[in-house]
């Protein structure tokens, strides 16, 4: 199956890729397609069709894919990915946060939530019983 988005759509959605980054990025696409295709399909829905359906939800869903993308370029694959340091000196302390714990590609709640693939869940509890 084809990815729902393009290596250009990265581009113009998100920033200019260098030329090591267009080969990554294009398997990365397919990656993130798939994962989501996988993540509808565990609610029941199909990605594929509601794309087909509706160009307002294609472009949605374009943008989360490109999203999910730059996130997983911007990680660091050659030294540990910080988003902040802190570092003394006689009190010999350091402390960091890494961007993406475990590492990885990751989707966010409110990403799925975007596509409408966050199952709600409802019930009651009848702390009383029927009598």
């Amino acid at each position: 199956m084809l990815p729902f988005a393009t290596s250009n759509d990265v581009i113009n959605l998100w920033r200019p890729l260098k030329p090591e980054e267009i080969i990554r990025t294009d398997e990365l696409l397919k990656v993130v397609s798939d994962s989501l295709r996988v993540e509808a399909d565990a609610v029941g829905k199909d990605l594929d069709l509601m794309a087909f359906d509706s160009l307002t939800f294609s472009n949605v869903l374009k943008s989360v894919v490109v999203d999910i993308v730059a996130r997983t370029l911007m990680t660091s694959t050659d030294q540990e990915p910080m988003t902040q340091t802190s570092e003394s000196a006689m009190g010999y302390s350091w402390s960091g946060s890494y961007l993406v714990p475990g590492g990885g590609l990751f989707i966010k709640k409110s990403e799925l939530a975007r596509l409408g693939l966050r199952r709600q869940r409802y019930g009651v509890i009848d702390f009383y019983g029927t009598n």
